[in-house]
């Protein structure tokens, strides 16, 4: 029987291959970039924590693509297989960004334990070097240029400034839930569904910050109905026959 050999991403963020216990299989694993571990639990080789995640995909995959051809039964999970992952950039065209983001919702789809779930979301929520912070600037940046370019384009300028918001408010929503991302699928693990209703109707009731504005320009052009002392807008009177 061909020998089984398992590539796994651990929760430290090291790529693991286990099985590799002969000779030729150890020298493959080497040849594309493992570094060989002998110690009392055994032969097994890992990448460092520090691999840039596209590098430990290329190189598992290539480490796979080897074994396979030499006859070894490999198994690999489709976070670390390209040809499982989202299409290659060129696929899009110019639009890199979105090929970028299909290739963190393909981690995140592949994702088997809350560790590596969390490890692929960080990707979109980190504070800093998110993705929905790197829109939320880009939305900010292109209304400002709007009102920089045309005075009288303040409408379209205040729309991109919305938006901005729009995703801000996504961001303070998610804020702070790595730690609960990573404690999916353990025990330990709960949730209070009376807390997640109420949150999510405070959500839906909330006011948009364009419905504000709209409620602000209305009431500054519509001016105030006179109302009665029971402050109801008064009747028009009858004339006496």
């Amino acid at each position: 029987m061909p020998t089984s050999i398992t590539i796994t991403s651990e929760s430290s963020g090291s790529v693991v291959a286990k099985g590799a216990t002969d000779d030729l299989s150890a020298q493959l694993l080497r040849h594309a970039g493992f570094k060989q571990i002998d110690d009392w639990h055994g032969r097994r080789h890992r990448l460092p924590t520090t691999t840039p995640l596209a590098d430990q995909v290329a190189i598992a995959t290539h480490a796979a693509e080897m074994l396979r051809a030499a006859r070894y039964d490999v198994t690999l999970p489709p976070s670390l297989d390209t040809a499982r992952m989202s299409p290659p950039v060129h696929a899009l065209g110019p639009y890199a960004a979105g090929a970028e983001l299909l290739s963190i919702t393909d981690q995140i789809r592949a994702a088997e334990d809350g560790a590596s779930l969390q490890r692929a979301v960080d990707h979109l929520l980190h504070p800093e070097h998110g993705a929905l912070e790197r829109v939320r600037e880009a939305l900010e940046a292109a209304g400002e240029q709007v009102n920089d370019l045309d005075d009288d384009a303040y409408a379209l300028g205040d729309r991109f400034g919305f938006a901005s918001e729009f995703v801000s408010s996504a961001q303070s929503e998610l804020v702070d839930s790595d730690a609960e991302l990573r404690r999916v699928g353990t025990a330990s693990t709960s949730y209070s569904p009376a807390r997640t209703v109420r949150d999510h109707r405070g959500a839906a009731l909330a006011t948009s910050p364009a419905a504000n504005q709209a409620k602000v320009s209305s009431a500054s052009s519509s001016p105030p109905a006179p109302c009665s002392a029971t402050g109801h807008p008064p009747r028009a009177s009858t004339p006496r026959r």
